[in-house]
């Protein structure tokens, strides 16, 4: 099928096309997060079946979400240079190549590379719908936008688990790889369809800032290889987070003088709103995907579940969040995005807070309630996060923004995932040493570490409340005409 032009599919499918193309995003967007959260409840059979410690295990998951954080600032430039279309299809193709190949891995090697595949996929295409919905949408019909999108991105984390559980028992843990098949499949059908064509221009053809990608790659490989290695070699350990932070500096520093089109605009950092945003968002990010790591695991190794019962317990959680999110999404419309963030983080401390209170007597509907009260929290934090941290940024920002609130999610993901492995396998270390271990220690080790995820979002609520939006900036619209 030949692509055509915006103003063709424009004028074919009129008010609606909008829609349609933010439907071709979600649908991607799914797969992606599907790839993400399905393996998490096979990490213990990946463990036995590749013999990996704890250390090695969690690469699985946090190699695609460094792979992820890494490309995901690429996706302005690659817009630019390639438009929407190319884009966006160009990562499907990567993320099914990682899924298929990824199921018939030999070694573990081999099976790292494409999670790191699958990741640069996923990290290209996780800014994209907030990139569409900014441009496309008048800023009263956002956060309903919003809302609706992140409507179908909660089935991919709430089915996700329950279902890679059931494959995981049924078929073995590579089964759960070739479920992003079906869907990648039919986004590259919807692109055809509804994606229109783009011819780059030259003053399109900035080059890409690879000295700053360098940089920014160095700085957080050394800081989650840094944080691993806090359990073992001290002074190794601290050579890479002296590294990390240096690189860290040189990457801000060179953002703010380079004179070609940065990776990361630092001017959206002289917004306030942004800037607190951006710090949520970092702290959001270790404590939900921390969480997210650490829940299949607990269930398993501290309760003693199998792993369809590990993925089951988040289904009412997602049902339940996958209707919040529609609500929190109009809400986002009328209220001040801080205050739905704020009350979305509480919810999510207290959830995490009660898990760390688990015990022999702590019963598995108990558990799933829990798990319910942590999903409306997120509910309420996922479509008003980013609005409230991108009102009031110039338009000419937008792309930028959404990429970098994405990117320092990503990252404070990764760094939770690894820093949750760190803290559980110290606390597992610390109540063998005090007597032998059992599965009351292992309980006490998982109470600990989810106490500590608490901790984490209850931060983050303080700071949510000053997202506040000054006055002036409330009529300023961020619209743009293009996608």
């Amino acid at each position: 099928m030949q692509a055509l032009t915006l103003e063709e599919l424009r004028s074919r499918y009129g008010a609606r096309y909008k829609w349609l193309v933010l439907l071709t995003c979600m649908i991607g967007s799914v797969a992606a997060i599907l790839s993400s959260t399905i393996v998490n409840v096979a990490i213990p059979d990946l463990s036995r079946y590749f013999a990996l410690g704890q250390e090695r295990a969690q690469w699985v998951s946090t190699g695609f979400m460094l792979a992820m954080t890494l490309s995901m600032l690429m996706t302005p430039w690659l817009l630019l240079r390639f438009g929407l279309r190319r884009t966006y299809g160009g990562a499907i193709v990567l993320l099914l190549l990682g899924g298929v190949v990824g199921g018939f891995s030999i070694n573990y090697q081999m099976l790292l590379a494409m999670r790191v595949l699958e990741g640069l996929a996923a990290g290209v295409m996780q800014p994209i719908p907030a990139i569409v919905i900014l441009r496309a949408f008048e800023q009263h019909e956002q956060g309903k936008a919003m809302g609706i999108f992140g409507f179908g991105v909660v089935l991919a984390p709430a089915i996700g688990p329950s279902v890679g559980g059931f494959l995981v028992e049924l078929f073995g843990w590579r089964s759960i790889f070739f479920v992003v098949v079906p869907p990648c499949l039919l986004v590259l059908f919807l692109i055809q369809r509804f994606l229109a064509s783009y011819t780059p221009t030259l003053e399109h053809a900035k080059p890409l800032d690879w000295k700053g990608l360098l940089l920014i790659g160095v700085s957080i490989i050394s800081l989650l290889n840094g944080v691993v290695e806090l359990r073992g070699d001290m002074s190794q350990a601290v050579i890479l987070l002296v590294l990390g932070v240096t690189t860290l500096i040189a990457f801000i520093i060179y953002q703010m003088r380079t004179k070609a089109e940065p990776l990361m605009n630092m001017k959206l950092f002289r917004y306030r709103q942004f800037a607190m945003g951006a710090l949520v968002a970092f702290i959001y990010g270790m404590g939900l995907y921390g969480s997210t790591y650490l829940l299949p695991i607990y269930m398993q190794m501290a309760m003693n579940y199998a792993p369809s019962q590990a993925g089951l317990v988040l289904l009412p959680a997602g049902i339940v969040l996958a209707v919040t999110i529609p609500l929190a999404g109009r809400l986002a419309d009328s209220y001040p995005p801080n205050v739905l963030v704020a009350i979305g983080l509480f919810l999510l401390a207290s959830s995490f807070a009660l898990m760390a209170n688990g015990s022999p007597a702590t019963s598995y509907w108990l558990l799933m309630a829990w798990a319910v009260i942590g999903r409306i929290g997120l509910g309420f934090v996922l479509p008003a996060l980013s609005l409230g941290a991108m009102r009031g940024v110039d338009n000419s920002l937008i792309a930028q923004g959404a990429s970098a609130i994405n990117f320092v999610r990503q990252l404070g993901g990764a760094i939770g995932v690894s820093m949750v492995g760190v803290v559980l396998e110290w606390r597992i270390t610390l109540h063998q040493s005090r007597q032998a271990l059992g599965i009351d220690n292992h309980r006490n080790a998982f109470n600990e570490t989810f106490l500590l995820v608490a901790v984490l979002c209850a931060v983050a609520v303080i700071t949510a409340w000053y997202m506040r939006e000054k006055p002036w900036q409330k009529d300023k619209q961020n619209n743009m005409t293009g996608l």
